[in-house]
């Protein structure tokens, strides 16, 4: 995004992270962005803020280890915000299969495409996220398919999923989030 904080970029006429905090708002009390840059504008969104600890940005796995930290419920919805397409159906059908394995996390998928930032954690599997960590892994990935992820198979080329990370992309992606 040429160095732009990525979920203030304006996608039909508001910021990435308005399309997720109108998808979320409903489903909790404890809404969490992990933002390492202009919390003044994020504050808005959420009603906790947090960032890595480290200052040379390392990575997702930071912002979802910030995030186990903070989080006041059993689970954690990890979104990614350049995927302003989810919808509800995507999400309650994240929250409904995480809950029917809730001793595992659970990654979206797509074809044979595992999408790690669209994920459900259960927190009580930071302590493993922290391990890992320690140990030197950055992949959240890696992390949780060592810990026997379980997939929310979705279609190869499910539009919600689409990854708007860059200019092209958003000006391609004209439909409407939910």
């Amino acid at each position: 995004m040429g160095g732009q904080d990525k979920g203030l970029v304006p996608w039909q006429g508001e910021p990435l992270i308005a399309h997720l905090h109108r998808q979320t708002r409903a489903m909790s009390d404890d809404l969490i962005i992990s933002c390492n840059r202009n919390p003044q504008h994020y504050a808005m969104y959420a009603d906790q803020l947090v960032h890595d600890e480290e200052g040379d940005f390392p990575g997702p796995l930071a912002g979802i280890r910030a995030g186990l930290k903070a989080a006041k419920h059993p689970y954690l919805l990890v979104l990614p915000c350049d995927v302003p397409q989810i919808d509800s159906s995507l999400l309650d059908n994240m929250r409904k299969t995480a809950s029917q394995h809730p001793d595992k996390p659970l990654m979206v998928r797509h074809g044979e495409h595992w999408e790690p930032l669209l994920c459900v954690i259960p927190l009580f599997l930071a302590s493993s996220f922290e391990q890992a960590w320690r140990e030197g892994e950055r992949s959240p990935g890696r992390i949780m398919r060592a810990l026997h992820a379980v997939a929310l198979q979705c279609p190869a080329d499910d539009p919600r999923l689409a990854n708007l990370n860059t200019p092209e992309l958003l000006a391609q992606h004209k439909g409407v989030s939910d």
